[in-house]
């Protein structure tokens, strides 16, 4: 399974506000590309936010990736910077475990 990560600078701000019920000020757009067993399993760019009243984090990432049907619809992935998600590269990878556990 590969998830190519696509966005348009900011997207995912109105989701983290959202989602989580805080601020959110845009920091950086981050490249990551992650690799498991020899194959690239995603690859894309994760937007960091700065948070502002959220109890628990003082930063969030976010990206988004096609799902569905022809892959015409999009979603949005955002992850708090509480551990083990420490930086965008292990956000990412977060996600993907979190998302085959919940395959299963």
């Amino acid at each position: 399974m590969l998830f190519q990560g696509c966005f348009e600078y900011g997207d995912s701000r109105p989701a983290i506000q959202h989602l989580h019920k805080c601020g959110a000020v845009y920091r950086e757009t981050v490249p990551v590309h992650e690799v498991f067993r020899g194959q690239t399993v995603w690859q894309g760019h994760v937007e960091v936010f700065d948070l502002t009243g959220h109890p628990k984090a003082k930063r969030a990432y976010g990206w988004s990736h096609r799902e569905g049907p022809d892959d015409q619809g999009e979603r949005f992935v955002t992850v708090l910077e509480i551990p083990p998600a420490t930086d965008p590269q292990s956000a990412v990878k977060v996600e993907i475990a979190a998302e085959v556990k919940g395959k299963k």
